[in-house]
């Protein structure tokens, strides 16, 4: 029994997770590899016929037009590269902001307890000062 993939924005972040299965992952790293449904097959000994279903249905759970858009949502999630963009797994606030993004309300949760922090410390640098 393979246990399945979460994908997407976490519970706290809101929105539903995706769960996509060890055999499905494992499809799509190698179509991320540019391998054909044949050369797919072949390595996993099964039939070209058998490997559609399976990216068609990480396709449809990942939300993509396509089999490309569904390698590129899963490099997004960290699933093929190994580096985690969903929600509470990336770097927060400044993440968002690098890649251009409004930020989730985790994130601005975070953010806004950072900058009261800084706010207090520096406030009670100046009394101290004095």
């Amino acid at each position: 029994m393979t246990v399945p993939v979460q994908v997407g924005p976490s519970p706290v972040g809101g929105g539903p997770a995706v769960s996509l299965t060890a055999h499905e992952l494992r499809v799509l790293e190698l179509v991320a590899h540019g391998h054909t449904h044949e050369d797919i097959a072949q390595q996993l000994f099964t039939t070209p016929k058998g490997i559609t279903p399976t990216v068609n249905r990480a396709v449809r759970k990942l939300g993509a037009a396509n089999a490309p858009h569904a390698v590129l949502l899963a490099c997004r999630a960290g699933l093929l590269d190994g580096k985690p963009r969903r929600h509470g797994d990336h770097a927060g606030f400044a993440a968002h902001q690098y890649r251009g993004e409004e930020p989730c309300e985790a994130c601005w949760a975070g953010e806004r307890a950072y900058r009261r922090d800084r706010k207090a410390a520096r406030k009670a640098a100046q009394e101290h000062a004095a």
